[in-house]
């Protein structure tokens, strides 16, 4: 098996990478959409952000908060576009009655969605379910006044605004109270992460939240590695 991987490996680098288009970030630096073949990738200096062939977390990351919820016509919010595997999971998870907002902060994003990766968003920016807001997730939590039944976010490769140094404010013990304020009774605030960090589990129990860390195992140009995804609930 493993030598039939080094193969197919070995035939996919030799398929040139083609430049589709360059994004600029708020913060200066660039963001990349890359295509070799049938593979895509979001990248940022050189981390990969986004791929369509390494999808499971992404799609856990939805899956497993909906199935947290305590009812299933809830309001979402969405931190980031992507390729759109996070909200078409939580499309699937909900009912119509559901309300799903999508904050996206780089123009391009949208843009890439409707038209060299909307095979991969199919038609769910159609969705009556779907509202999508330009803007900086931080500011529609600060900014709410209803409450969400969840809050997932997606927006780097970890708590850390490696992308964005303002998402850093996701993170911080404040940025934390303010999530913990936008959500509702029992509303969950899920994180993706490429990497563990327990120092931020203790900012999310600090912030009044019960936290429960999912590993999630995926595979990367034929190497095993996991993703962690912290589901924090609103404690009252």
């Amino acid at each position: 098996m493993k030598g039939l991987f080094l193969a197919i490996a070995a035939e996919v680098a030799t398929i040139p990478v083609e430049l589709i288009d360059t994004a600029d970030l708020p913060d200066g630096g660039t963001l990349r959409l890359l295509r070799r073949g049938d593979d895509y990738s979001i990248r940022f200096r050189d981390n990969e952000l986004m791929g369509n062939q390494v999808r499971q977390s992404e799609e856990a990351l939805a899956i497993l908060a909906c199935q947290r919820l305590p009812h299933h016509d809830s309001r979402v919010l969405i931190g980031g576009l992507g390729m759109g595997f996070t909200l078409g999971a939580v499309l699937k998870s909900l009912p119509a009655t559901a309300a799903i907002t999508v904050s996206e902060l780089v123009p391009a994003i949208v843009e890439w969605a409707k038209g060299p990766l909307a095979h991969l968003f199919h038609d769910y920016l159609a969705d009556a379910r779907v509202s999508l807001e330009m803007g900086d997730v931080h500011d529609a939590i600060v900014k709410e006044t209803v409450g969400y039944d969840a809050i997932l976010l997606d927006v780097d490769n970890g708590p850390d605004g490696l992308i964005h140094l303002a998402n850093e404010r996701l993170y911080c013990n404040w940025g934390l109270r303010a999530a913990h304020a936008a959500l509702r009774p029992k509303g969950i605030l899920a994180i993706w992460s490429a990497y563990a960090d327990d120092d931020f589990v203790a900012r999310l129990e600090h912030a009044r939240f019960d936290v429960d860390e999912v590993q999630v195992a995926v595979l990367i140009d034929g190497e095993n590695t996991t993703h962690r995804i912290w589901f924090a609930t609103r404690q009252e």
